[in-house]
């Protein structure tokens, strides 16, 4: 079967074109110029970096999660969950940095796939930005109906 087709929307399934399992597909496609090359290294590095935070960041929240069900005694809770705000505000400053570091990065408009990669890029650690203002504000939840059971035992 000769389709024919560009897959110019990179969202659309295969499928969706009337490829099935078995059949083979010839990709033609053009290889960037050095200069982008450069461009899509510099972003993939910077990806890799999102990357590590992330992890970090899914660690704060399993943690988050183990202190919530009752994983830590009582009286430690206020100190780690001091411990766990301040990684994810270090979190949050590391991907506030990056996004400083993609916008500082001059693409040029002829540079397709660099400017697909770096707008994706962008959103991933927006992503990420808001996960730690979720993950803060669960802590200071915690902090907070911790806080106010210590007052009701103190009356």
């Amino acid at each position: 079967m000769t389709l024919g087709k560009s897959l110019k929307d990179m969202e659309e399934r295969l499928t969706s074109y009337g490829v099935k399992e078995g059949c083979k597909l010839m990709m033609i496609g053009k290889r960037n110029s050095p200069e982008e090359e450069a461009e899509l290294k510099k972003l993939k590095d910077i990806e890799k970096s999102v990357e590590q935070t992330a992890k970090k960041l899914e660690k704060v929240g399993g943690e988050l999660t183990g202190l919530k069900n009752g994983f830590l005694a009582k009286d430690l809770q206020v100190e780690a969950l001091g411990k766990l705000d301040h990684r994810v505000k270090t979190a949050a400053e590391q991907l506030m940095k990056t996004l400083e570091q993609i916008d500082a990065l001059s693409v040029p408009e002829n540079f397709s796939d660099c400017r697909m990669k770096k707008k994706g890029l962008v959103k991933t650690v927006q992503g990420f930005l808001a996960e730690c203002d979720k993950i803060e504000a669960c802590i200071s939840d915690h902090l907070s109906k911790i806080q106010s059971k210590n007052l009701a035992l103190a009356d």
